[in-house]
């Protein structure tokens, strides 16, 4: 029996972030309650206060909102049906390590983390944002949150507050004088002890939000990230020689957390030769590469395939987004063919495809 020539690829590209938790128009909020929302003393507030269904907030003043009290409205209803939509998305992600007991003292790199019960913070955890501005953080328990007095949740290295997502099976506890980074979802209710102080949100689906000399600062994210993430090194199968080999790359990724303003990006892919030891190059151009039709996409704007077409080092245009604001994200699986030459020995003949995205 002849021996066939066999291909296999490695694809390359940088690798891209966990999503962050859509909040949907709970993001306009600072404070999110259910039942009741009271403050004690010259709690400051720098967006929206919300409260539904309930209709009693109190505290305010001697408390200060910089946007808007909507209280048992339409804006405050949307906003808790969205907060339960992010609540169920963060609950949802798959842990990637498991946490347990008191994580403070410890230092977490993006990415998901889960606990079947309580979590505590005592002294100061570190989120470690390692260079990405658009790093995210989701860190998951079945029970409560309880932070100590004068703990610190710690954002190094570009790891943003807007990014940062803590989903609570009950209630949440921060602890007096602390300092706090992110987005609290709490399913039922959220007390915030004297003089913390909190860059994020807090917002509680079933219960009260309880406020006492706070600074709850629901701050937007700077620029996040775009980047493009691709499948293992795959094999394209094998064929006699003057045959075509055509097979599936996988799903090619690009998330573009970049926020608001416009989002246009091109996605390009290239090709080196194909090499086996002892044997004549095949060169790129034997391969042709046909986007094909999204798998999947979020975000507004128009994306546009690519024409079908043979690659070389030289990249060409795979994908393309236009005429869009804001986060977005697309995937799509590209079809490969090469035509294997008459000439082409038997062997294993390897090849690298890159995409890059800008």
């Amino acid at each position: 029996m002849a021996l066939l020539p066999v291909f296999s690829i490695t694809p390359s590209s940088a690798h891209a972030a966990t999503a962050p938790v859509d909040l949907g128009t709970a993001a306009a909020f600072s404070v999110l309650g259910a039942s009741t929302v009271t403050s004690t003393g010259p709690t400051v507030i720098s967006t929206d206060l919300g409260l539904s269904p309930g209709t009693a907030v109190t505290g305010f003043p001697p408390g200060t909102v910089g946007g808007t009290i909507h209280a048992a409205d339409a804006a405050a209803a949307q906003a808790q049906t969205d907060m339960a939509a992010a609540y169920n998305d963060a609950a949802g992600r798959s842990p990637a390590t498991t946490l347990a007991g008191d994580i403070g003292g410890t230092t977490l790199a993006p990415g998901v983390y889960g606990s079947t019960s309580s979590l505590g913070i005592t002294g100061t955890l570190t989120l470690d944002g390692q260079g990405d501005p658009g790093a995210v953080f989701i860190i998951q328990m079945g029970s409560t949150l309880t932070t100590g007095s004068n703990s610190t949740v710690n954002l190094i290295n570009g790891a943003q507050a807007c990014n940062v997502f803590w989903q609570v099976g009950s209630s949440a506890t921060l602890g007096t004088g602390s300092t706090f980074n992110g987005t609290v979802l709490a399913l039922t209710s959220i007390t915030v002890t004297t003089g913390v102080n909190i860059a994020g949100r807090v917002l509680a689906h079933n219960g009260a939000v309880t406020l006492d000399t706070n600074a709850v600062n629901g701050t937007a994210c700077e620029p996040g990230s775009l980047s493009i993430s691709v499948p293992e090194a795959r094999s394209l199968g094998s064929g006699s020689a003057d045959t075509t080999i055509t097979n599936d790359l996988g799903v090619v990724t690009v998330d573009d957390q970049r926020g608001a303003g416009p989002s246009d990006w091109v996605a390009t892919v290239a090709a080196t030769d194909f090499t086996e030891p002892g044997a004549p190059h095949i060169p790129a151009a034997a391969m042709t590469y046909t986007p094909g039709a999204p798998v999947s996409g979020t975000g507004d704007g128009v994306f546009t395939p690519g024409t079908a077409g043979s690659l070389s080092p030289t990249p060409r245009t795979a994908y393309s987004h236009t005429d869009g604001t804001g986060s977005n994200r697309l995937s799509w699986n590209p079809l490969l063919s090469i035509a294997v030459p008459f000439t082409a020995p038997a062997g294993t003949y390897t090849g690298v495809l890159t995409h890059s995205v800008a």
